[in-house]
């Protein structure tokens, strides 16, 4: 059976060890250096650039989140053991863990670790199709020639590489197809490496619960359930038109998937539809000044996303989040797309002052959405504003400041608030 050494890269014939280095980090199977198709999941990324940049943190729980009032953005190892997870109310995880040390998000600090993972990934492959900042599918088939490589050597290339230059572990899946190789790649974290073959396919999902499915959440399997699905066992009994029936356009995915079949490519070019910031407060609050102040520092926020990646928005979200979790989401389009904040601001304060009543609030969110280029942005005045394009032209002189001296070189009053 074909193996592979993950500390040497040496590959071999099965066995326990692997005859170069001894090592025991052995990955062994019949269709290893068959597949192609890979997802490389970065291990609990956030906190794991946390420990890395400050080493005191290597051996105790990290947290990274808000406030009390907050949610978990990610959580370590050591305080997933606990019970802690992603998306948790932080009173909660705090409860689970209360010797976790909370660290605040540091996005852009993210973001560029996240760019340097993705070079190394677009190094071996054109076919990279990034699903967030720590995860991404590969396509690398066709590429043995050049790499002198199989796939699987490769992707055992890359996590090593990960972790000697960037101190940064992540895991790999490998398989036929998208869905498969997501599923394995959470088989075997962290640190792991794992394989769906294709003649395995059957036998590994007949028993595996439907929300194995990416996308399939309490509510999906709770619906699944009451249909009597709850194994893919269950979905293999039903016929595809009865679930498409029952289902939608989710019924016939879910007949595909009950049968390991998944025809989506890797795609470099998926595009982004939306881009966004929100906060959550300690204490509720309906101060509008205070509440204008968080509205100017998120809509900077997405107008800095927005301008990194040349893109411009036709429609501002704006999310509000009562003290009851009730949700309010207002939307505004634009008679031409923006990607200035000072125009992000400006709807969403008014679509704010229109909401203000129904307060106390516990999260406020902006967003910017039927996203087009950039170089269609902005291109009329405001008739009804004569200041509009000399502010225009100070934000944009702001952002030249910024990139050259630091975001803090120039704060507006507002964003003090």
């Amino acid at each position: 059976m074909p193996a592979l050494c993950r500390d040497c890269l040496t590959p071999f014939e099965t066995g326990p060890r692997c005859p170069a280095c001894a090592g025991r980090r052995v990955m062994a199977h019949p269709e290893l250096f068959e597949l192609s198709i890979a997802h490389m999941d970065c291990d609990a990324f956030y906190a794991s650039v946390e420990k890395r940049d400050d080493p005191s943190l290597r051996d105790k729980p990290v947290i990274v989140g808000g406030g009390r009032r907050g949610v978990v953005s990610t959580a370590c190892y050591i305080a997933r053991i606990r019970g802690v997870r992603s998306a948790m109310p932080m009173f909660k995880a705090l409860a689970l863990c209360p010797d976790a040390v909370v660290v605040k998000g540091r996005m852009e600090r993210y973001v560029a670790i996240s760019r340097e993972i993705r070079a190394m990934m677009e190094e071996l492959t054109p076919a990279v199709e990034p699903l967030s900042l720590d995860e991404a599918f590969l396509d690398l088939t066709g590429t043995e020639r050049l790499h002198s490589a199989p796939p699987a050597v490769v992707l055992a290339r890359l996590v090593r590489r990960m972790e000697t230059e960037l101190g940064l572990t992540g895991s790999i899946g490998l398989s036929h197809n998208k869905f498969l190789a997501k599923v394995a790649s959470d088989l075997d974290k962290p640190r792991g490496f794992a394989v769906i073959g294709r003649a395995e396919t059957d036998d590994f999902l007949r028993d595996q619960p439907v929300g194995l499915i990416w996308g399939v959440g309490a509510a999906g399997q709770a619906a699944l359930g009451r249909a009597g699905i709850r194994t893919f066992s269950d979905l293999l009994r039903w016929d595809r038109k009865d679930l498409g029936a029952r289902f939608g356009t989710m019924g016939d995915r879910l007949w595909h998937l009950a049968r390991g079949q998944d025809a989506r490519r890797v795609s470099a070019r998926t595009p982004i539809k939306s881009i966004s910031h929100e906060t959550t407060f300690h204490e509720d609050t309906a101060a509008p000044d205070l509440l204008d102040g968080h509205l100017w520092r998120l809509a900077e926020k997405v107008s800095d996303r927005a301008k990194a990646r040349d893109l411009a928005g036709r429609v501002v979200v704006l999310k509000l989040k009562r003290s009851d979790h009730g949700l309010i989401t207002r939307r505004h389009a634009l008679g031409d797309a923006t990607q200035l904040a000072d125009i992000l601001h400006a709807q969403a304060a008014e679509m704010l002052r229109g909401a203000l009543d129904k307060g106390p609030f516990r999260l406020i969110g902006v967003g910017l959405s039927e996203l087009c280029a950039a170089e269609d942005a902005d291109r009329t005045a405001d008739l009804l504003d004569p200041s509009a394009a000399r502010r225009a032209g100070a934000e944009r002189a702001s952002d030249a400041i910024r990139a050259r001296f630091g975001k803090d070189a120039i704060v507006k009053g507002r964003a003090l608030r």
